[in-house]
């Protein structure tokens, strides 16, 4: 058996243990349905809006490699390409949102023709609207994830360089895009939940947090592969330290848009704003924010500073879990108070919602995995590289 066969064996068996777990999530979640639609919906939304920011990061990533041209995403260009491809299949699995847009969001209630403020926003916030806009977003985005999957594998086939500038006119007004994009696609489908309150910074700040997530992810799984031939002769420290300073850059980034987004309304302290705040900081919600600032910022900010760190790769893999699980929780934290207040509730249904459409997405995205080879060896940026060894 060849390198190739072991892993496209390997990314299948991955295939088929994520369809399993999806399956039997899905079970529990039709189960759950049948028994409180309400909480259903609630635990849907936030397990949903977390693994499409997993899909729209890997698409970011992408878009932004093809733009700077380094290095550093010659290993996880491959990854970040099938999970970009994922979005059609997300955009179906956000129909089950668009029939419970009545019990999720304020405004789309018959109650909101009362409410003066949702009424003059009214133009913006209607459910034909919506509907059209998300099916916009998605046309944009599987466009980009489309043509440049499909650029990338002609030069896999005859090593056309002239694709390269190809790929890099296209991306770089498509970050441009993107960023308004995903910037609205949260305002409808997260800042809408709460319709009287606004934040300008907001669709930064949760477009900065699904890039890191989509990092931690890509950067994981490349260090599980590089164990094995094809992909260990080309994985050297200066690539794994490379990555890790993406990371640490982007978590940084993501701190600094939430700090700033908190201290700007809180000293402002105006009535419109600050009730978000308040939802999130009060009761066992604010349990929950003092475990995203030692959790999201604090302790990885201290290990990603570390080199050690960041060229080890068993190190680093478990920075990476780290930030996996904790972007789950921030997304929590930042959905699920607009339907409680101040009280947390922790249902058993918000654990089934992740494992279902997680268990999915993760089937999805290695079948998409293994239409293309892990790595573009006819791009001359992934030649040359130094042959040192990767500590694991």
């Amino acid at each position: 058996m060849t390198p190739t066969d072991s892993f496209t064996a390997q990314i299948g068996r991955w295939q088929r243990n994520s369809l399993l777990v999806g399956i039997a999530g899905v079970l529990l979640a039709v189960v759950a349905f049948l028994l409180d639609r309400e909480q259903f919906l609630r635990s849907y939304l936030f397990a949903y809006l977390y693994w499409t920011g997993m899909a729209l990061g890997c698409l970011a990533i992408l878009l932004m490699h093809h733009v700077v041209g380094g290095k550093w995403g010659m290993l996880i260009r491959r990854l970040c390409e099938a999970g970009a491809r994922t979005l059609p299949f997300m955009g179906l699995l956000l129909v089950p949102i668009l029939f419970g847009m009545g019990t999720l969001y304020v405004w789309a209630r018959p109650a909101a023709m009362h409410d003066a403020n949702i009424q003059s926003k009214a133009a913006y916030l209607n459910v034909p609207f919506f509907i059209a806009r998300a099916v916009i977003y998605f046309s944009i985005w599987f466009l980009y994830a489309y043509l440049l999957s499909k650029w990338s594998a002609a030069q896999d086939r005859n090593g056309d360089e002239r694709l390269i500038g190809k790929m890099r006119a296209l991306s770089a007004p498509g970050l441009v895009i993107f960023t308004l994009t995903t910037t609205f696609a949260f305002i409808d489908w997260i800042m809408s939940l709460e319709p009287h309150w606004f934040s300008t910074i907001y669709g930064a700040m949760f477009m900065i947090g699904e890039m890191l997530e989509s990092f931690a992810f890509v950067i994981a799984l490349m260090i599980i592969l590089s164990r094995k031939s094809p992909i260990k002769d080309y994985v050297t420290p200066q690539h794994i330290h490379d990555l890790g300073n993406m990371m640490f850059a982007f978590m940084v980034l993501w701190a600094y848009l939430s700090f700033s987004q908190f201290i700007i309304i809180w000293s402002g302290n105006l009535p419109e704003e600050i009730p978000w705040y308040v939802s999130r900081l009060r009761g066992g919600w604010g349990w929950v924010a003092i475990t995203l600032v030692i959790f999201h910022f604090a302790v990885p900010f201290a290990l990603l500073l570390m080199r050690s760190v960041k060229r080890r790769a068993d190190r680093l893999f478990r920075v990476c879990l780290l930030m996996i699980a904790i972007r789950l929780v921030d997304v929590y934290w930042i959905t699920e108070p607009a339907f409680y207040g101040q009280h947390i509730q922790i249902h058993w249904i918000d654990f089934v919602t992740p494992l279902a459409v997680g268990g999915l997405w993760l089937a999805v995205f290695f079948g998409q995995l293994k239409l293309q080879p892990l790595l573009p060896l006819k791009d001359p940026r992934l030649q040359g590289a130094p042959r040192e060894t990767v500590a694991f």
